[in-house]
């Protein structure tokens, strides 16, 4: 893309899994696994310290920081939330737009209250919140990098694939900056870009990113994680709290890939019986019943003659969905990025 600066291309691989059993501290001794993995993260800080001294600096600071969100993720269960961030603030690119950052995409603009007033985005304040102490903890990692690093973050602790992500976006720098409102996709009609049904919504919010039809399928699968809510979406009537919640997304439901307790807040509808595990069961869903949403958007990706060549494929074989998922996310996180190495 012509925003995308030449500097040194650098490739950063953070890719441990470490789960700290408090935030923002641990107080007890590290399990076997947590101790293996901390090995593991100590020799990607060995191995991406090479170069200038202020890169070298920023990468260990870069480390340190998906330590921080690796923890907190831990305690809060709060994977689904920053994976919506960070796909919100992507999801605005445009790739007909050539200049940056009016092109939208991955540059850190959800941030700003502009922007987080986006009916899209109701929500997602309580996500930039929890990133703001990392933040300042942390002030030589961009907002920008610091929102993707959740994302992937949040997926792989859910025990999806480790994304092979790259760092270093600059962040905009006023709500100026902030995409127009209508560029994400919506998930009932009437759709905002006058779309007849939901294939074609999705393809024109896609295609305008630059996603194909398989891409999309896989991208629709992070739908395992996460719920939808009547205070935010507003398509489904269980709120905030167990008042209304499903089976599936009351307090005592086991949801977390590691069966461990806890689903941060109740309430709300999940697609998904294990919504805090990244896999894909999505793919063995049909139709929306009184526990388990299922919207046009995603009864279209096994009904359309196109989507639903993938959609079958990816319910059949998880290693294929992980590694096509891996690699469109990856894409969606570097849309409209302009990149500081």
């Amino acid at each position: 893309h012509t925003h995308t600066q030449t500097h040194t291309h650098t490739n950063t691989h953070v890719r441990a899994r470490v789960r700290p059993s408090a935030w923002p501290h641990a107080d007890r001794p590290p399990q076997p696994v947590a101790v293996a993995a901390m090995n593991r993260l100590n020799r990607v800080v060995n191995h991406l310290a090479a170069g200038t001294l202020e890169e070298g600096m920023w990468r260990k600071e870069l480390l340190s920081a998906k330590k921080a969100i690796l923890a907190m993720i831990d305690e809060l269960n709060c994977n689904p939330i920053l994976v919506r961030l960070a796909w919100h603030d992507a999801g605005t690119y445009d790739r007909k737009v050539q200049s940056w950052p009016d092109c939208g995409g991955a540059n850190g603009s959800i941030r700003f209250d502009l922007e987080l007033g986006h009916g899209a985005n109701a929500g997602l304040v309580k996500a930039v919140n929890y990133l703001k102490r990392i933040k300042e903890e942390h002030p030589n990692v961009s907002w920008a990098d610091l929102i993707q690093l959740g994302s992937a973050t949040a997926i792989e602790h859910a025990g999806g694939p480790i994304i092979p992500m790259r760092y270093g976006r600059l962040d905009t720098q006023a709500k100026e900056e902030c995409p127009k409102e209508g560029n994400l996709p919506d998930a009932y009609p009437p759709f905002g870009d006058g779309a007849s049904d939901a294939a074609r919504h999705l393809r024109n919010v896609f295609y305008r990113m630059g996603f194909n039809d398989r891409e999309i399928v896989a991208l629709s699968g992070a739908h395992t994680l996460g719920r939808a809510f009547k205070e935010r979406s507003g398509v489904v009537d269980n709120g905030y709290g167990g008042e209304t919640a499903t089976k599936f997304t009351c307090p005592f439901h086991k949801a977390r890939a590691d069966k461990k307790d806890g689903v941060g807040m109740a309430g709300g509808k999940s697609w998904t019986q294990n919504w805090l595990s990244f896999d894909n069961s999505y793919f063995k869903r049909r139709e929306n019943t009184n526990d388990l949403l299922w919207m046009p958007t995603d009864k279209v990706l096994h009904e359309d003659d196109s989507f639903k060549v993938f959609f079958d494929m990816y319910a059949k074989d998880q290693d294929l969905f992980f590694r096509d998922y891996a690699k469109a996310h990856k894409k969606l996180s570097e849309l409209g990025s302009k990149w500081r190495f």
